[in-house]
């Protein structure tokens, strides 16, 4: 009877030892998200060797609570100027929209960029700070 148990256990035993694991575990972990800046290539300023023509006579839709106008200009695709129409852009209390011009250099033109401007920085007898903090003439108009 003593054979008979120790081989039953033993059988027992080796019957369980090659049964698999039916148990799962998930293991869960929350890492914290990174966002990597993203890398932004210089702006490669393209010089212009013929001026822009006159602004085009713009309709200016209704005002637009919370949003200031942003008016058309002329941009330049490689061959020639190509009219780009005037928008509606979402205001930003404390600063004011420089809207996007034409500037000469030498016998050529350069294009500017619209960009906000902090009102802190506003004109004190017809000049304000540009983005470098030095004081330039400007004669195109900020939109509030």
């Amino acid at each position: 009877m003593l054979k008979r148990t120790l081989l039953l256990c033993a059988l027992t035993a080796a019957g369980t030892a090659t049964v698999p694991a039916l148990a799962q575990v998930d293991i869960r972990v929350q890492l914290p998200v990174v966002v990597a800046p993203v890398p932004v290539a210089p702006v490669q300023v393209v010089p212009v060797p013929l001026a822009p023509p006159a602004p085009q006579v713009e309709i200016i839709p209704a005002p637009r609570p919370g949003y200031v106008w942003a008016p058309g200009y002329w941009a330049w695709d490689g061959r020639r100027h190509v009219w780009t129409e005037g928008r509606w852009i979402a205001e930003r209390p404390g600063y004011h929209w420089v809207p996007e011009h034409w500037a000469r250099v030498g016998p050529h033109w350069r294009f500017e960029s619209g960009y906000w401007e902090h009102e802190r920085h506003e004109a004190r007898e017809g000049r304000r700070e540009d983005r470098d903090g030095r004081y330039e003439e400007h004669e195109h108009h900020a939109y509030h």
